[in-house]
């Protein structure tokens, strides 16, 4: 069993994606579903969407849910003077039964910055970390885990169907090949140094890392991560009282797919958007990671 990172809400602070779009899309619920209702955070970070909404509406009520202890944490700190309006749950999203009908189900989808800046936390090549890349730490399989795990033909699929990575069989038989040979990765780093190595030397100085989508792959099925996104999906929906809003912030074409296909063919849902909401150019320059936000929203009929 991987040893658990340490908890640390300090280092947990993440700028809200898309927040003006999401405080806008509630202003036109009625008042009835705003004055007194439940919101359920699903993915509650270090509470950023959830703190505007309490600020928005004052009797607004938010359960929050997060895997991860230091973004729960962080949460907890951040929103604490909304006392009993917060409460804050470990639990997956998928997992969850709400007490109530809510008004608003929200889901930013996205990895926080802290996951990504935290080295120890394995999700990304920039600093080098352990290969760990789980959003809760206290589940047993690491990125590491999982490629000694997966034989090298499953390993490819991996890449290319949650990376959609062409170059993934030729990636999948350099890695098992170093398994094999050297043993286990030292870390980010070097992963990522064995995959650009893939890629012919014109293409590893493109706009992404030849790594990038790979290691997206590998955190997609450490977390199970689409899986996951199916059963809320079809679970949310019961959640919300009739003219209630679900709010979903994607950050990969596979995530958003699924949401569009979802809120075009519920019977449960109409469509708000009919096109994904995207980061404006003044927000993509003050937060980067915006770039590649998509929002959609669909009301309970």
């Amino acid at each position: 069993m991987p040893d658990k990172p340490q908890v640390n809400a300090s280092s947990f602070n993440h700028l809200p994606v898309l927040a003006e779009v999401v405080i806008n899309s509630t202003k036109e619920l009625p008042s009835k579903l705003l004055d007194g209702g439940l919101v359920i955070d699903a993915t509650i970070g270090s509470g950023g969407h959830s703190s505007l909404l309490l600020e928005a509406y004052p009797n607004l009520r938010i359960i929050g849910l997060d895997q991860d202890p230091s973004a729960r944490a962080a949460a907890s700190n951040a929103l604490a003077t909304f006392g009993s309006q917060i409460e804050i749950l470990a639990n997956n999203f998928a997992d969850f039964v709400p007490p109530e009908q809510v008004a608003i189900v929200f889901a930013d989808l996205g990895v926080s910055s802290p996951q990504l800046d935290i080295p120890e936390r394995g999700f990304s090549f920039l600093r080098d970390g352990p290969l760990d890349m789980r959003m809760n730490p206290e589940t047993s399989m690491t990125a590491a885990e999982l490629i000694e795990h997966l034989d090298e033909n499953t390993l490819a699929n991996v890449i290319y169907q949650y990376g959609e990575e062409r170059l993934s069989r030729r990636i999948a038989r350099k890695i098992k090949k170093d398994l094999l040979e050297h043993g286990a990765y030292k870390g980010t780093k070097a992963l990522a140094y064995a995959i650009a190595g893939c890629y012919p030397k014109r293409m590893r100085h493109g706009r992404i890392h030849p790594a990038t989508r790979t290691f997206q792959a590998l955190r997609i099925a450490v977390n199970n991560e689409l899986e996951v996104l199916d059963r809320f999906l079809t679970q949310s929906p019961e959640w919300l009282l009739p003219g209630g809003l679900i709010i979903i912030i994607s950050f990969h074409s596979l995530e958003d797919r699924k949401v569009k296909t979802t809120f075009l063919t519920d019977e449960r849902l109409e469509r708000v958007t009919r096109k994904p909401i995207i980061a404006s150019a003044e927000e993509i320059q003050n937060n980067p990671r915006s770039r590649s936000a998509k929002c959609r929203i669909a009301r309970k009929k």
